[in-house]
Formats: structure tokens, sequence, C-alpha cells
């Protein structure tokens, strides 16, 4: 399906822009031009139809041309966070059957750094002595480019057939491969489409990483689907990111509460003067005052997004700061149906679990989620009429419009990612110095969501807190390390959710 948008985007607009990332560009015809190599260099390598291969990458061209060059030959795009932990990375391994993994130097599997050890054997690098059991069959550099590529023995059967695997965290905290359909990924970009009013002339930024489903859907997706022109950016730098919106004349912003947090503070912020600008805010609630201080130095409201791996784009809020209340994600799009709870009458304005159905919503997935006691249908799973239990609870006002209130499980989100909780508290206790730990989210009226730790120390032990966050930074994914920590007698008396 990316590449069929592709061919299509090229004979409507072949010499306008693509791709743009820093001071280069590509015209559409100088993008299928790159693939049209890559394609070829991966016929070269065994890789084809069918096959899983991962693309451990941040926002830079190479992700988006070798994602369509994939997307020709048949093969599934497994797009992985390059600041993978090595318990997560292994967890992935040993559930997605990957055929190659792609990755830029030291990161990932890289030839010259062993990482941990899986259960099934996949994720290490053996020695010398023992290249029999070595996971891996070649290496690499793809010509042009410093990206590695491993190529691993011939996995096991894909579980399913799909044309992307994004992965995010399950309602335990483990790593989950959601399998999007061509089907899903057309339903997603055209309802998207329709609920933003976008336009083959339309110029989109993307500062939200693309192995992100937010970032993806929104940025990579809906510019090649209606040939819009994307901007790359993996330097989340407040002023370049100012100077880009202006100098560039951005449309459309897939951003976050941090970001436009960031942006707000800037002492040099100018009215944008964008005509048709439309800069989104998802992946974490967004304060009141983040809002009111980015339209009081930019003169633009910002737009409220509810999205998830899973469903895509559910709900938006156009009318933000106007009409609408604070804290709503707006009303549901067109092309997507929501219910409160089990089916059953649930009186306006209370609380209760969000269930999703359209054409959007992928219905398979890799390292499939528990069956909760008494439940039917587990959090990010789909019963037999097609409704998807996402795990998040809301409430609708009379207008329509939603709010979401809180998780059925354990889980919060930090700028998009599902953090567990548990795991980070788990890590934490694991340090030898550590009795007990408890973790919550506190959100900063123009910072966002964060996480803070409560600890309680052994006696007679001396523990500093950036010992405690080197030993998470050490174990867990950078967005998954609390950002302060606070040393207490007794732990709150608090609980999750």
């Amino acid at each position: 399906m990316l590449h069929k948008w592709l061919t299509e985007a090229t004979r409507t607009r072949g010499s306008a822009k693509a791709l743009v990332y820093r001071d280069t560009y590509l015209s559409w015809r100088g993008l299928q031009h790159r693939v049209e190599r890559r394609v070829q260099e991966f016929g070269a390598m065994g890789i084809g139809k069918g096959h899983w291969v991962g693309l451990m990458l941040g926002n830079v061209p190479d992700f988006a041309i070798l994602a369509l060059a994939l997307s020709k030959i048949g093969a599934t795009v497994v797009p992985l966070d390059p600041t993978t932990g090595t318990r997560d990375l292994s967890f992935v391994l040993d559930h997605a059957p990957l055929r190659a993994l792609i990755t830029r130097p030291r990161g990932g599997l890289d030839a010259n750094t062993p990482s941990a050890t899986s259960a099934a054997g996949r994720d290490w690098v053996p020695d010398a002595r023992d290249k029999k059991n070595d996971p891996v069959e070649s290496r690499r550099r793809l010509q042009g480019t410093l990206l590695t590529c491993s190529i691993y023995k011939q996995p096991s059967e894909p579980p399913g057939k799909a044309a992307v695997v994004l992965f995010t965290n399950d309602s335990f905290g483990e790593p989950k491969g959601v399998l999007r359909t061509d089907e899903n990924l057309e339903a997603n970009a055209v309802l998207a489409a329709a609920a933003l009013d976008v336009t083959p002339e339309d110029r989109i930024l993307t500062t939200v990483p693309l192995y992100h489903a937010y970032g993806f859907d929104l940025g990579l997706a809906l510019a090649l689907r209606f040939a819009a022109t994307l901007y790359l950016e993996d330097e989340v730098a407040p002023k370049r990111i100012v100077k880009l919106l202006k100098d560039q004349e951005i449309d459309l912003l897939p951003g976050t509460p941090s970001l436009y947090a960031g942006l707000a503070k800037l002492p040099t912020a100018k009215p944008f003067k964008t005509k048709r600008a439309r800069f989104l805010s998802g992946g974490s609630e967004l304060p009141e005052a983040t809002m009111e201080s980015f339209r009081q130095r930019y003169g633009l409201k910002l737009i409220p997004v509810y999205h998830t791996t899973e469903t895509g784009m559910i709900a938006c809020d156009r009318k933000a700061g106007t009409t609408t209340a604070a804290g709503t994600v707006g009303k549901v799009i067109e092309g997507v149906e929501l219910r409160l709870g089990d089916g059953g009458e649930v009186a306006l304005g209370m609380t209760a679990p969000l269930w999703v159905r359209s054409k959007a919503c992928a219905r398979l997935r890799v390292g499939a989620p528990q069956r909760p006691r008494g439940e039917d249908t587990p959090v990010g799973a789909t019963d037999s009429h097609g409704w998807l239990r996402v795990g998040d609870t809301g409430h609708l006002d009379k207008a329509g419009r939603l709010f979401l209130d809180g998780r059925e499980d354990h889980l919060v989100k930090v700028d998009g990612k599902r953090v567990a909780l548990d795991e980070v508290e788990g890590c934490l206790e694991s340090f030898p110095k550590v009795q007990s730990a408890r973790v919550r989210v506190v959100s900063d009226p123009l910072g966002g969501p964060m996480m803070v730790a409560s600890v309680v120390v052994f006696a007679r032990s001396k523990c500093g807190a950036e010992e405690l966050i080197d030993h998470c930074a050490r174990n867990l994914a950078p967005y998954k390390v609390p950002r302060r920590i606070e040393f207490c007698e007794s732990l709150p008396d608090t609980v999750h959710g």
C-alpha cells in the first residue's frame, strides 16, 4: 500500500517536493528513484515477499525510502525505536520473526556490539567458537550509507499478513506488535485526512518519531497518501522547530504537549502567519496552561487529538480554545464508532471503559495480551463484533465531546509512549539500596507529564538520586526513566490509576 501511494503521487506530483530533511530535498520522482535502487539491493540480499524487516531508525530520509522499498517487494515493515533497551529488544526479537534488521552504527545488533541474551537465543552475538548457533546469517552495509543490515537465518512463519507492524506496550508493560493491513493503512489515512482537511498542497512537519504510530500515521502515511510534502526533523530543539514552522510555512504539525511547552517558553516567540495551520497535540493530556501560553505567543490554537496504535485517530478538537471545555479531545471523527462500557446504558458524564470500531482498527498482534479474570476481551483486543477495547476510560458531555479520565490498567502515557508503572517500580526496587518504590505521573502546567518516583531506602544506606536515575537509564528505555526522585521514610498511601 505504501508503494502504491508513492506511485500515484509520482504520477500526479512528479517534480514537486516529496521529502525535505535539513538542507536537502527529494522530489516525488527522485524519491521513487531512490526506492528502486533499494529494491534491487534487497533482492540481492535475499529479502523478499512476506519477510518482516525491522527499521531501527529515527526521522531520517532512509526510513521512508527503505519502508517504501520493502512495501514494493511485499515485505512487512517493522519500525523500532533505536533507544529500545536490551530487555525489550530481546522480547521483540523473540516474538517478531524478523528476516532482517537495519540499524545505524552501534544501534540494535551492531556487528561489534554484543546485546542481551534472550530465552529463545536469537538476540545474542556468539563468539567465534559458537558460529554454528549464530542467528545472524550475514551482515551488510547498505550501499552509500552507514546503515547495517543484519540478515537472520530463515525465521518462523509470521503470525499474520501485515503491511506494517507497529510496536507499543501491552497492559503489563511488555512490547506488543500491532499488525496493520493495507485496509487498515488506507482507512487510517482517509479518516484522519477528512478530519484534518489534508490536501496535496499541505506541508507536514514530523518531529514525533516515525517508528511511533502517531508520527507514522499523521506524518509519513498522510504525506504519502495525499502527495503532501513531508518535512522530517530528528532534533527537537525549540528554536530550530520554530524557524522551520515559520520559514517553511508548515501547515500540519503532529506534536506532543512537551513540544508545545518548549516552544511556548521561547522569549523571542512571535505570531505565525500560516493561514491553514493545524498544530496537533496528542500522546498525553494537553494542559490548559500550555494551550493558552502557546496561543498568546504564536496566535494559534492547538488541536487536541486522540490516537492509539491499535485504532489510529479516534477524535480531535478543531474548535479547541473557543467553544469547547478544557480537557476534551473533541468529538469522535467520522467513520469511527465509540462505545462506553460493555454496551449497556451509561449515564451522561459517567466514566467507563472505551471501545472503538472502524476499518482502521488492527485485529492482529504479536505478544497477545493476557486475559484478565472475568473478562472476555482483554485490553488491546477485539471482540467478535469488531469492537476494540482501548484500555482508556472516559466520558461524554451533552455535546458529545469526549474526555479521557484514566486507564483500566497500570499504564500511563508519557509523550505518547505507554509506560507500565509496575515495570519502573520493579527496576528501582532491584537496586540493592532500595527497599520499596512507588512511581506516579505528575503534570507540569508548562512541561507536560513526567514520572516521579517516591523511594524508601534500607536503613543506614546512603543513596543519591543520580545513582537511581543512572540505574534506570541502564535498564529501561529513556522514556521510562523517572525525571525526579523523592526520598521518604514510607511510601505514600496511594494506588495506581
